[in-house]
Parts: structure tokens; C-alpha cells; sequence
């Protein structure tokens, strides 16, 4: 009996710590994010980039740009390309493209319950433009009067002709006069509002390290930052006083995962929809598996995306020669057909057929391994030299790709090693041109001022190009008021980059949209414009 006893009590003991561990795990699955199927107002969005950045003023990567818009609003929304729908502005009006007044909604309110009003905006405006701050909105605001071609001020501390002419209305100037479209993209849709009575407590060249950033609890948008646990998740809540009306779903999680993943969980149904863009991919090999889900939604669309090879153009040795042999080197059909099993374009630039200005007439250069040869010997280069190709993880067709880059240009004699990063290291390599060569996506505006891209002193220049033609072509572009001369302008534009080959693009890909039939909303043709009507998504 004795013997019974112990044997009884050492089985309930371990009957009692089953049961705890069982409790921990499923508690620690919760707190990591994971799925509870049965609760419909909460939405899993799966995404194969963790975001760089939660600073509404930088905000290099993409991942970190879509993270941002669920929790802050901009004055415009665009649903679909230069169509514009109100959010923080109720409009952006001008009767002489140069003078333009900012008309708030006066039910946009912060989510500590203060009022969005003009001194926001005027506020953030002017922060953009102070050249303490790290920022990669100057950009999207260098067309006003005061500021330089990086968008930051060439006197004073505040951009002239900027006025909160009451407490819903704004009024500014730009350089010269301009189309309304690139005021309402750029400035209207590019630029998050920022509460002023937070961040003007903080020093403007330590915004970027400050707790406001870093754990963003007063902002506008339809949901509430509640927690990032680094690499695995993005938690939101609804923001129930949200002024275009209480949002539908209660939380939302944005899950960060490989693409095998998102695959395996779309089908279990742990997550509802993938992002899309280049951070939410679902591999092509696994597209058919999918397709055959009857829960799921799949198909496919033209992007803005382009996947591409950054070549750094501040070593002397890459000259136009050297790129023109880099890009005739690489087999880009190859990689279109056996990664993307078709699901892509080759597109000569970075200007892909979504854009209003695509060039139709432009051929890229094609793949020629002779030529290449030719120009690369013209080039001067040391061909004994080892080159490294920086890759950033999380797409695996990038990386894939980045097998037959490199087969690719060891037929044309130049030896390169690959070198495998986490997406933050590469884009903060970029942005210091600390690389020889590297891989990288965009998706860049509808708009088509990529000067961002290609002109010296701008955070997205990664392929650090300072080419003084280039940039007094983009100069000239942007002061067109009239689409006829800004497409023929950028045409320009896109010949002389295709010539140069600044960078190589390698495929615009299709964007995949895969979501579950239970979620009204979700991911649109126009990616940049899915996050538009947020508020309104739910799940059956």
C-alpha cells in the first residue's frame, strides 16, 4: 500500500506539472501572437519582412511603411493610382498650382483625445525639414518654397509661406508651380501627421532613438500600437474613437515568418490574408496549392514592386561600362521563368507599367554574355578582383535569384561571393553605401519623381548615384504642370536610365493576393492603397 501511495501522488505530481507546462505553452503562444480560430474580430496578416522602423518621420523599408499606416493616417488616402480619398485632409485644393490651402477634418482626433489640427501639420512640415532630424520624408515635401532638393531648409528653422491660417486650415507655397496630383501623392499620401504636443518635448536629433517611436501611443489611424515583439509580431487594437467611424475588427496581427510558412499558414487558416507587396510573398512553387484551397481567395496582379541589383556608383571602378556588362550578363528571362514561373515582367527601369509615364516603347537591354564581355574589358576592371553580393533574407526568390546572379557573372569572368544579412542591415548598408553590390526591392509611388532614387543626398539613393545630367532632368520634370510634358520628360528620363544603368532591374513581379473568403477587404489590385479602408474590414 505504501508502495500504491507514492506511486499515486508521484503521478498526480506529474499529472499537476503537465498541466502548468500545457497552461505556459498556451499562454506563451498567445503572447507570441498565434491564433484563436474561433474569435472573429481578430485579423492575422502574414508577412515575410519584420519592420525596420515604427518612425513615422523614417521610415526606410517597406515593411516598416506598411506597419505605420494601420496606426497613422495621412492627409489623403489613394485607393487607386491619383485617385484620392479624404482621411486627415478633407481636401488639398489650388487655383494657381503654386498656392495651396489644406482643408482638415475636424473630427480627426489623436488617440489621447486631442484634436488633429493645423499646428500638426505645420508642425511636421517643418520638422521634416530641419536637417537635424533623420528623416526620409524630405522628399515628399522639397517642392515648397524654403527648401533644397532634399527637402530640408536653406535658412531659418521654419519653411516660409507655411501658415495655420485657423485651427483646420493650412496654406503653403511651392518653388514653382506644379501638378496638383504630385502635391496630393507626395505630400498628401506620403507624409504621416504627427501630434505635435508629443514630439515637441522631444530633441529633434534624438527623435529617431525616443520612446515616441519606439512605442508610438499617441497617433491617428484606425488602430493602436500595442506591442512589437521583435521579429515575430506586431500587435494592434482597434482605435474605437476613430474619427472616419469605430473600426470592425478588434485587434490585429501582423505575423513575420519565411514563405513556407505563410503557405502552411493560410492553409490551416492561423493566418487570414498575406500582405502582398515584396514583404508578404507567397512562393510561386506553392502558388498552385493554394489556389486549390477552396477557403482561400488567390490571384494575381501588375505591381509598382521591382526587385533589382543596386550596383554602388561611387566606386570609380563601376562605371557605365562596368553596369552595362553587369546587366547584360544576367539571364533576367532565366530568372522570370524558373522562380517566378512566369509571374513577373522585365521592365527596362525602375518605372514599371503601373506608372502613368511608363515608357511602352523603351526595350531593356537584353541578355547578351559576348557584349558583356566586350564592355566589361573596356571597363578597366580587375577581374582578379572578389566581389561581394550583399542578400537580404526573408524572400526567397531574391535569394534564389542571387545563385544565378552569381553563375551568371562568373561566366563573364567576374568572381563574386554572396553575403546573407537580415533585411535592416542591408537597407542601413545601402543607405551608407557601405556594399559592392547588393540585392534590394522597391515600390515606389505612382507618382513619378524617383529622384529620390538617383540623386545625391537622399536616404533611398542606395545605389549612392550623383550623375549631375540625371538630376537637372529630374529638376526639370517635377516643375511640368502639364501630364503630356512630364510624361515626355520622364521618358527622358527612362532612356538615359536605361543607357546608364545606374542599377539593374531584374523583374516588376506580380503581386500574389492570397486571403482567406471569410475577410471582407484585404489586399487590392493597387497595393499601395490596400490599407485604404481599413476601418470597414471584417471577418465573417
Amino acid at each position: 500500500m505504501g508502495i500504491l501511495s507514492w506511486v499515486c501522488k508521484k503521478r498526480s505530481l506529474f499529472l499537476g506539472v503537465s498541466m502548468i507546462l500545457c497552461i505556459f505553452m498556451f499562454s506563451g503562444c498567445a503572447n507570441h501572437g498565434e491564433t484563436k480560430k474561433n474569435n472573429k474580430g481578430t485579423l492575422y496578416i502574414g508577412m515575410t519582412n519584420a519592420p525596420d522602423s515604427f518612425n513615422p518621420l523614417f521610415n526606410p523599408g517597406i515593411a516598416g511603411r506598411f506597419a505605420i499606416r494601420f496606426m497613422y493616417d495621412t492627409l489623403l488616402g489613394m485607393p487607386e493610382p491619383n485617385e484620392f480619398t479624404p482621411q486627415l485632409a478633407e481636401s488639398i485644393n489650388t487655383e494657381d498650382n503654386q498656392n495651396f490651402i489644406i482643408k482638415l477634418n475636424p473630427n480627426a482626433k489623436w488617440t489621447d483625445g486631442q484634436p488633429v489640427t493645423a499646428q500638426d501639420v505645420v508642425y511636421t512640415f517643418n520638422l521634416i525639414a530641419n536637417p537635424t532630424v533623420e528623416t526620409t520624408k524630405g522628399t515628399y515635401i522639397k517642392m515648397l518654397e524654403g527648401l533644397d532638393d532634399k527637402g530640408q531648409l536653406t535658412a531659418g528653422n521654419q519653411i516660409p509661406d507655411l501658415i495655420a491660417k485657423d485651427e483646420h486650415t493650412v496654406a503653403f507655397k511651392t518653388k514653382v508651380p506644379v501638378d496638383p496630383n504630385y502635391i496630393k501623392s507626395m505630400l498628401g499620401f506620403e507624409v504621416y501627421i504627427i501630434p505635435k504636443h508629443v514630439f515637441e518635448n522631444i530633441q529633434p536629433e534624438t527623435i529617431s532613438n525616443s520612446e515616441a517611436v519606439k512605442n508610438p501611443m499617441v497617433t491617428s489611424g484606425p488602430f493602436k500600437f500595442v506591442k512589437y515583439a521583435t521579429n515575430d509580431y506586431v500587435e494592434y487594437a482597434a482605435n474605437t474613437d476613430y474619427y472616419k467611424g469605430t473600426p470592425k475588427l478588434k485587434k490585429i496581427f501582423l505575423r513575420i515568418m519565411n514563405g513556407t510558412n505563410l503557405v502552411t499558414e493560410l492553409k490551416s487558416g492561423n493566418i487570414q490574408m498575406a500582405a502582398g507587396g515584396s514583404i508578404g510573398i507567397v512562393p510561386v512553387k506553392d502558388l498552385e496549392i493554394l489556389q486549390n484551397d477552396k477557403k482561400l481567395v488567390v490571384k494575381s496582379a501588375p505591381s509598382n514592386s521591382v526587385q533589382f541589383l543596386e550596383v554602388n556608383n561611387s566606386n570609380p571602378m563601376f562605371n557605365v561600362k562596368f553596369r552595362r556588362a553587369i546587366t547584360m550578363a544576367i539571364n533576367r528571362e532565366k530568372i522570370i521563368d524558373q522562380l517566378y514561373k512566369g509571374n513577373a515582367h522585365m521592365v527596362p527601369t525602375l518605372y514599371t507599367s503601373i506608372s502613368p509615364v511608363y515608357n511602352k516603347n523603351l526595350q531593356p537591354l537584353r541578355y547578351d554574355p559576348v557584349k558583356a564581355k566586350q564592355e566589361l574589358a573596356e571597363s578597366g576592371f580587375d577581374i582578379s578582383k572578389e566581389l561581394t553580393l550583399q542578400v537580404p533574407l526573408g524572400n526567397v526568390l531574391r535569394e534564389q535569384s542571387a545563385d544565378l546572379i552569381q553563375q551568371d557573372l562568373k561566366g563573364i569572368g567576374i568572381n563574386v561571393k554572396q553575403q546573407k544579412l537580415d533585411f535592416p542591415t542591408v537597407l542601413s548598408n545601402g543607405r551608407k553605401g557601405n556594399y559592392e553590390l547588393m540585392l534590394m526591392s522597391y515600390v515606389p509611388s505612382v507618382e513619378p519623381d524617383y529622384s529620390a532614387y538617383f540623386t545625391p543626398g537622399n536616404s533611398s539613393n542606395y545605389s549612392q548615384t550623383n550623375d549631375p545630367k540625371l538630376t537637372d532632368m529630374f529638376v526639370k520634370a517635377l516643375a511640368m504642370t502639364s501630364l503630356t510634358e512630364r510624361r515626355m520628360a520622364y521618358s527622358a528620363i527612362q532612356e538615359f536610365l536605361n543607357e546608364q544603368q545606374f542599377l539593374t532591374t531584374l523583374c516588376a513581379p506580380d503581386d500574389i493576393i492570397a486571403q482567406s473568403k471569410e475577410l471582407n477587404g484585404g489586399i487590392k489590385d493597387f497595393w499601395e492603397g490596400s490599407l485604404d479602408d481599413l476601418h470597414e474590414w471584417s471577418l465573417k
